[in-house]
Parts: C-alpha cells; structure tokens; sequence
C-alpha cells in the first residue's frame, strides 16, 4: 500500500494528468478491494487488472524523477493482489465444472450459488429457461459451403479457447464478432457450431427476450445475462439481429429505456473487451501466457440482416465484422447433397445443374425447395390414394404402408417444380449495400 501511496503522491506533485491518472488508479484499487471483501472475485479481479494495466502505462508516461520505479513497485503489489484474486476464481470455476455437474448448468445454480432471490432470481430463471443452451447440437461440417467464413470464425474465436495460452498479448482474442449479410446464410447456425466445437455455453439472446414492459428490467436482465456468462465460462453470448437492440442513439423517436438497455449493454460488453484488453497489458508486460490467459473467457457473437442500423458504439465493441455472403455454386451444389442426404434420389437428378440455376438464392430459400421437392412423391401418394368418404385414420395407414413399401425417390421433375414455385428472397439492390457496407466497415 505504501508503494501505491508513493506513486500518487509523486504523481499529485506533477499536477494536472497525472493527479488525475493516480486518483482514477486508486479508485480502481479500492473498488477491487471492496468487491472482493464482498465475495464477488472475478469483479474484483477485472478492476486490479485494469489498475495494474494503468499503472504500466503511468510508468512509461510519468516523466517526473523516480516515477517510473515508483509507478512498477505499485504495479508489482497490485498484480501480487490480483494474481491472489486469479486463483480464487480458478479454485471456484473448477468447483462449478466438478465431475457430474454439466459445468453447473442447471436450474437455479446461478442464482444459488450468488444467493439470489426475489425479483432478481425471477430474471436468472427467465434466462435459464429461455435463453441458456448447453449443447446446440451443430457442428461445422453441418455446414454446408462458407469455408472462408468458417475459417475466419475459427481463427477469431474457436483457437483462442482452444488453446488460450497462445493468444496473449498483440494476439488476444476478440471479444465481440459481428457476423453480417442477408437473411438465410446461416449466420445463426455458425454461432451454434461455435459453441458445439468449444464446448462453450451458449445464451442465445434476441431483442424480444431482453424486452421488458417494467422500468429498468431490460437492463438489469443485461447485467444479469454478462455475469452469467462469467459464471458459466467459458460462453458465448449469441445475439441475434443485433440491429433491432443496437441501433443508433440520439434519434428524437427513440424511447428512454431503449437507451438505457443500449448504455447497459455497451458497458457489458465493454467490460468483456477491456478485461482481454487488460489481461494482454498484463502478459506483455512480464506475467506469463497462463496468466494472461485467465479469467473467465466470454465471447460475444452477434448476427444482423442491417448492419448500416448499428450504432458506432456498437460497432467498435464488435472487433471483427464478417461478411457472410449468399452461397456460391459450389456451396449450392452441397447445401443440396446435405439436405436432401435422407430421401432417396433418382437416377436422373442433376443437382450440379440445379445450383447453376440457383444463383442469387440463400441458404434458407434452397432448404425450402428441397423440403418442397421432398414432399412431391408423397403428394404423388396421397393423390393415388384418395378416396371420398375415406376416414382420416385409414387414409394415413394406407398412406404409411406404401410409403415404407415403395420408398419413392425425389426426381429431377420433382426439384424442377419446386423451382418454379420458389424463389430468391433476396434483391440486388441489397447485396450491392452489403458489400459497401463491407468495403467501408468489415474487418475480415
């Protein structure tokens, strides 16, 4: 303490920047100190690394004689401190993942183990229910086409919970990952194959779950969803169609609370950045790749179908933007072979012709034309088969046994008709806006 003391008062000498450097550093000191007294280690932890990543930066600025020695004997006992608070947290995560406990995702274990109750355990229970997802089920290869954005994706987000001890310092992960382009191209299904691959808890949030009608519940249930986030790290935080929660402020029609929820969620999401941030500072200046790798690992991936609505905030806190365009022919081609790898095919099916003629499709629209030229041979046997008067439980065993009996394959007349019935959903006009937007803000 005498060091920090020390440090403050060389600093209060100096005057103007430098008084207020030492007086911000010793409030993060102190509020580290208090959350820790109270139980809240992984609080207090990402306020002494802030502090001693301040620090580091007040040794190399302070020009004043003997500051800089003065600066790294304050920076030595805060890490001292927040290396205590680091294990803390470690022993605590590894009791939530004991054997047998699923990572401690169950019913009420959050708000048991924070002792939460009332209005409050109401909120974690909501979450729970609605929004927390252990296992998606959805793994890349799922995924038909997109290798490009797949790669980047692994590269941003899966490797560094794969292997955190290399991404430290100038190679921290992002934190946040903005995932954009048209409606259908799978943006959702990448953030499920993330969190599938990393075995990574998943809240899968959207403008409507976040939405309360009571003042100052949409923002509390913010705050709620980040720290559990924490608590179930590592995670990731999918929110989908980001654009309708994060668009831009200031606008004479936007309501009060909407405010508020965006303000809580920057602050939320700043917290995640800044403690990457600060863990990186700390890795660089001496402490090694484990420790700069501690802590709790919360990734933030969004998806929008507007990304020119996004606030700039918003679109700061989220690193890296990735273009996920409409499929190409090949990804056509595959997106085909996968969905349709459960019916019986034809002989005279062409599907390399099919994707030829598919161009400007997303991924949804294919799904739906093969789901509707799935569906032709069994109107081939429902037509065969009706008869007037027929009762409806008689009519599905017919319709069941010849079906197991024939197995009728999915023709090329079949996806032909479906072709004409479907088509694109999405227009020129709006591609030609995606790839600005990408030109000017993307970051892949």
């Amino acid at each position: 303490m005498a060091s920090i003391a020390a440090a403050a008062a060389l600093a209060s000498g100096a005057g103007g920047t430098a008084t207020a450097s030492a007086s911000a550093i010793a409030e993060q000191m102190m509020m580290g100190r208090e959350y820790a007294a109270l139980g809240s280690y992984e609080t207090a932890l990402t306020y002494m690394e802030a502090a001693a990543a301040a620090m580091l930066r007040a040794a190399k600025e302070d020009e004043a004689p003997g500051a800089h020695d003065t600066w790294m004997a304050a920076r030595q006992q805060c890490q001292m401190e927040a290396r205590l608070l680091r294990e803390l947290v470690k022993e605590l995560g590894a009791l939530r993942r004991a054997p047998g406990t699923d990572a401690g995702v169950e019913g009420g274990a959050y708000a048991e183990a924070k002792g939460i109750t009332g209005g409050e355990a109401e909120l974690v229970e909501l979450i729970e229910r609605d929004i927390l997802e252990r296992d998606p089920g959805v793994r890349f290869e799922d995924i038909a086409g997109l290798e490009e954005a797949k790669g980047l994706i692994q590269e941003a987000v899966v490797l560094p919970l794969v292997i955190p001890g290399y991404f430290t310092g100038i190679r921290r992960p992002w934190r946040g990952v903005l995932m954009f382009g048209p409606p259908g191209t799978g943006k959702t299904l990448l953030a499920k194959a993330v969190a599938t691959e990393c075995e990574t808890t998943f809240f899968a949030v959207s403008s409507s779950t976040l939405t309360s009608k009571w003042r100052g519940e949409s923002e509390k249930m913010v705050r709620i969803l980040f720290d559990m986030a924490r608590h179930y790290a590592p995670s990731t935080i999918f929110i989908d169609e980001i654009d309708s929660l994060a668009s831009a402020r200031g606008g004479s029609s936007e309501h009060e609370a909407s405010r508020r929820v965006k303000t809580e969620l920057l602050v939320q999401m700043d917290g995640v950045a800044s403690s990457a941030a600060t863990k990186a500072s700390c890795g660089d200046a001496g402490s090694d790749g484990e420790e700069a790798a501690a802590g709790p690992q919360v990734v933030v991936l969004a998806a929008s179908n507007l990304p020119w609505e996004l606030d700039e905030a918003f679109r700061r806190r989220l690193e890296k933007r990735i273009y996920i365009p409409l499929p190409a022919q090949a990804d056509r081609e595959a997106l085909f072979r996968l969905n349709l790898r459960s019916v019986v095919l034809a002989d005279d099916v062409d599907l390399a012709s099919l994707a030829a003629r598919t161009e400007g499709f997303s991924g949804s629209d294919l799904t739906n034309l093969s789901r509707d030229a799935a569906m032709m041979a069994m109107r081939r046997i429902l037509a065969g088969l009706r008869e007037e008067g027929l009762p409806l439980a008689e009519f599905a065993l017919r319709v069941k046994a010849v079906q197991e009996e024939t197995k009728p394959p999915v023709t090329q007349q079949d996806l032909e008709d479906a072709l004409r019935k479907c088509s694109s959903s999405v227009g020129g006009s709006d591609l030609e806006r995606f790839e600005k937007w990408m030109d000017e803000f993307g970051s892949a």
